[in-house]
C-alpha cells in the first residue's frame, strides 16, 4: 500500500506502524553480546554460531564474568575475531551491563553462552530493523533444544503481545531473554538491574516497553535455547521471588498509568501466589528446609489457593506432598518430554 514501508520477507509480529514511517536504506549494525560464565565447554559453539551469522554482526563481544575455568583456553582459537571483556564476577545483569559499554553497534543481540543463532538470525533482525525503524527492541521465536532434538518453540508456549505491549509484559515476558536491544534505549534507561539475580532481562523490557519503546517478533525460531533439566530446578524458588520483586518495583515507575495499574496489581498477586504455591511444595518434599511458607499464608496479595496451600504444607508436609502440585515450568516440562 502507498505510504507504507517495504515489507521484510518473512511474518513480523509488531504493533502497527506509524503513518508516514519510512523504510531505511540500510540496516543498523548489531553488536552480539555473549555474557560467560563458567562455560568453557560450549561457549566456542555459541562464538561460532555468531561468527557464521549470514549478515556478519559488526563485532562479537564475549564478556567474562570471572570465570575460574579454563576460558581462555576456550576463546584462544577465535583470535581477533572476537573482543572479550573481562570483571569480576558480578552476575549476568552485570556481565550484559559491561558488553554494552564495550558495544558499539547500534543494537545489542544477546547470546548465552550454552546456546546458539540460526545462521540467518542476525539477517532477519536487520531487515527487520531496516523496514520497522519505529522498533527499539526486536527478536525472533527460539527452538528448545533437548540433547540435539527439537522440543517446540518459546512462541508456542509463550503468545507474542501486539495491542496493548505495556500491560502485556507485566503478565508474561513475551519477549523472552535474548531479543535485540537499541543501545542508546538501553542506555537511556539504565541498562539491566544488577540488584536482580535472575528476571533482569524481563525486568529491563519492562522499563523499556513502559519508557516508550515498541517490540517486534520475526515468526522463524531463529534462536537455539539449550536446555538442561537439572539446572532449572536448583534456584527454582528465588527465580520466582525475584519475579514478584521486578514487578513490585515496577509500581514505582512513574511512567506507569492509573489505568495500567490494576493489571500490574494482578500480575504481581499472580506471581507472588506462584512463588507462596512452589515454596509449600518444596516444604512439603523437603526441598527447602530454610523456607516457612506458613508465615506467607497471610501476606497481603497471596490467592486462597496459595494461602491454603502454605498452611497445609507448615502444618500436614505429608499430607502437602500427596496433594500439592509440582511448579514446573514450561521449559522444564518440554525439556524432561522431549528427553
Amino acid at each position: 500500500m502507498n505510504g507504507e514501508p517495504p515489507q521484510p520477507g518473512f511474518r513480523v509480529l509488531a504493533p502497527p506502524p506509524e503513518e508516514g514511517m519510512a523504510a531505511l536504506a540500510e540496516p543498523p549494525s548489531f553488536s552480539i553480546l555473549i555474557p560467560t560464565y563458567q562455560a568453557a565447554d560450549t561457549v566456542g559453539e555459541s562464538i561460532e554460531s555468531a561468527l557464521a551469522q549470514v549478515h556478519p554482526a559488526h563485532e562479537v563481544i564475549v564478556v567474562d564474568d570471572g570465570s575460574t575455568d579454563d576460558l581462555d583456553t576456550a576463546l584462544r582459537p577465535f583470535g581477533d575475531r572476537i573482543r572479550v571483556v573481562k570483571k569480576e564476577n558480578g552476575g549476568g545483569a552485570s556481565a550484559l551491563n559491561a558488553g554494552t559499554e564495550a558495544a558499539s553497534g547500534e543494537f545489542v543481540a544477546i547470546l548465552d553462552a550454552d546456546d546458539a543463532y540460526d545462521r540467518r538470525r542476525i539477517e532477519a533482525l536487520a531487515e527487520l530493523a531496516r523496514t520497522r525503524p519505529d522498533l527499539d527492541l526486536i527478536t525472533t521465536d527460539a527452538r528448545f533444544l533437548v540433547g540435539g532434538r527439537e522440543a517446540g518453540s518459546f512462541l508456542a508456549e509463550n503468545p507474542f503481545a501486539i495491542d496493548d505491549q505495556r500491560q502485556a509484559i507485566f503478565e508474561s515476558c513475551f519477549l523472552g531473554g535474548w531479543p535485540a536491544i537499541r543501545r542508546e534505549r538501553l542506555r537511556g534507561i539504565g541498562g539491566f538491574d544488577e540488584s536482580l539475580r535472575t528476571g533482569y532481562d524481563w525486568d529491563c523490557w519492562i522499563r523499556l516497553l513502559l519508557a516508550g519503546v515498541k517490540a517486534g517478533l520475526v515468526e522463524r525460531p531463529y534462536y537455539e535455547y539449550r536446555l538442561h533439566p537439572d539446572s532449572l530446578t536448583g534456584s527454582r524458588l528465588s527465580s520466582l521471588w525475584d519475579r514478584v520483586r521486578l514487578l513490585e518495583q515496577a509500581t514505582r515507575n512513574p511512567t506507569v498509568r492509573d489505568d495500567e495499574r490494576p493489571a500490574l496489581e494482578r500480575a504481581i498477586r499472580h506471581h507472588r501466589s506462584r512463588a507462596v504455591m512452589a515454596e509449600a511444595r518444596a516444604k512439603a518434599d523437603g526441598d527447602a528446609p530454610s523456607a516457612h511458607p506458613g508465615r506467607r499464608a497471610f501476606s497481603p496479595g497471596v490467592e486462597p489457593k496459595a494461602r491454603a496451600a502454605a498452611l497445609l504444607a507448615a502444618c500436614a508436609p505429608a499430607l502437602a506432598r500427596r496433594v500439592l502440585p509440582a511448579d514446573r515450568p514450561a521449559e522444564q516440562r518440554l525439556a524432561e518430554d522431549g528427553s
